[in-house]
């Protein structure tokens, strides 16, 4: 048997928390251990309880980006995905620096959730697309250099890493490519080190800088 996900839900919203977690509890695979709705509680839910993921929203007292190095000094094995509505690219910059492994919009359905937490869990990095596109607009010309380096990506590649890029999860596209799982993680690192990115969203934003770059035919 497939010991549960377990997942502690950190929201000053009670609705939306509560909304979160029973979701969660009707699928397959997942635990809620615990329910918060402060910095404090974050950092005493992962200090006693060391849940394997940590949904975190950012406006709560004490501040959930305040919490993330602080829960991460204490227990640096602990994963965090942002849980917001914040589309800001300096909340999104603060949080993924700050170590969070996910930045996911509350406009997002319970079972693509999921499959965001199973990816984290798994030791994926996850970033919502349309937030990966914004944040492209704002990179430097160092990383304009790698966008260069896509095209020296082989077809299969190239072809994992529009997928990863549209948001999909090392499962889904093995099974959209009919691959073994463990064949898309050693493609994704393969990727990963000839764009000399550190995870799989960089990796996605250097895709979308290049394609956001190429020429239109006439």
């Amino acid at each position: 048997m497939t010991t549960p996900i377990r997942v502690a839900v950190i929201d000053d919203h009670p609705l939306f928390r509560e909304g979160v977690t029973r979701s969660l509890s009707e699928i397959d695979g997942f635990e809620i251990v615990a329910e918060g709705s402060s910095k404090d509680d974050a950092l005493s839910i992962a200090e006693n309880l060391q849940p394997h993921v940590m949904l975190l929203d950012i406006s709560m007292p004490g501040g959930g980006l305040n919490a993330i190095p602080l829960i991460l000094e204490a227990v640096p094995s602990q994963k965090i995905i942002m849980l917001t509505v914040s589309e800001a690219n300096d909340d999104v910059m603060t949080a993924l620096n700050g170590g969070a492994k996910g930045y996911v919009l509350k406009g997002i359905g319970s079972r693509a959730l999921a499959d965001v937490i199973r990816a984290v869990a798994s030791g994926e990095s996850y970033v919502a697309p349309t937030l990966s596109a914004k944040l492209l607009s704002n990179r430097s010309g160092a990383e304009t250099i790698k966008a260069d380096l896509v095209e020296s990506l082989t077809a299969r590649e190239q072809e994992v890493l529009h997928l990863v890029a549209s948001g999909m999860s090392n499962k889904h596209v093995a099974r959209k490519l009919d691959l073994h799982e463990k064949t898309v993680k050693h493609h994704m690192t393969q990727i990963m080190t000839k764009l000399g990115v550190a995870n799989r969203t960089q990796a996605a934003m250097v895709l979308r800088d290049a394609l956001d770059r190429r020429p239109v035919s006439e």
